[in-house]
């Protein structure tokens, strides 16, 4: 379910870059990349080794069609953790690619990279991703109030985190 990124995903990236069902409750500003924007993460991602501080690897389906991004960044192996995070295209969505694609990161990041938590942080309001974390084993941590800027407001966000002893394949 997850590979690491290629070219061929560049025009499937930018579609959900492009897309407000996907990007209304992100951080970045992902509707001013551009396609050499984005060409150019592809590449790094291409690069990307065990020593890299960020993995990044394309969610893809049955016939390898580029579903979406899966990534652990942030990787601290002197504290043996790193920062979870995931983005899909629409068309993507209630299909079970997140739920295969995070299982696929989790197992990497503790068994190859002998993670002890990944961690995320998600808007509050955003309850369909606030579900999918609690379906995927992450147990929340907090909340951090008024604490991100998105699109103008200021917005809390909750911490969520998976231990090793609690990541079951």
């Amino acid at each position: 379910m997850i590979r690491k990124l290629e070219i061929k995903d560049l025009p499937y990236m930018y579609e959900w870059m492009h897309d407000e069902n996907v990007t209304a409750n992100l951080q970045a500003d992902f509707a001013n990349f551009t396609e050499d924007k984005v060409s150019d993460f592809i590449k790094k991602a291409m690069e990307q080794n065990e020593n890299s501080e960020n993995l990044h690897y394309a969610i893809v389906d049955e016939h390898d069609e580029y579903m979406g991004t899966i990534s652990l960044k942030n990787i601290n192996r002197k504290d043996k953790n790193a920062e979870y995070a995931i983005v899909t295209r629409s068309r993507a969505h209630g299909k079970g690619y997140a739920k295969e694609a995070t299982k696929d990161i989790l197992n990497l990041g503790f068994k190859e990279y002998g993670l002890e938590k990944i961690y995320l942080y998600v808007l509050t309001k955003n309850i369909a991703a606030n579900k999918f974390y609690n379906k995927c084993g992450f147990k929340e941590e907090g909340v951090f109030r008024k604490h991100l800027i998105i699109q103008g407001r200021l917005e809390d966000i909750r911490w969520y985190s998976v231990l090793k002893e609690e990541f079951d394949i």
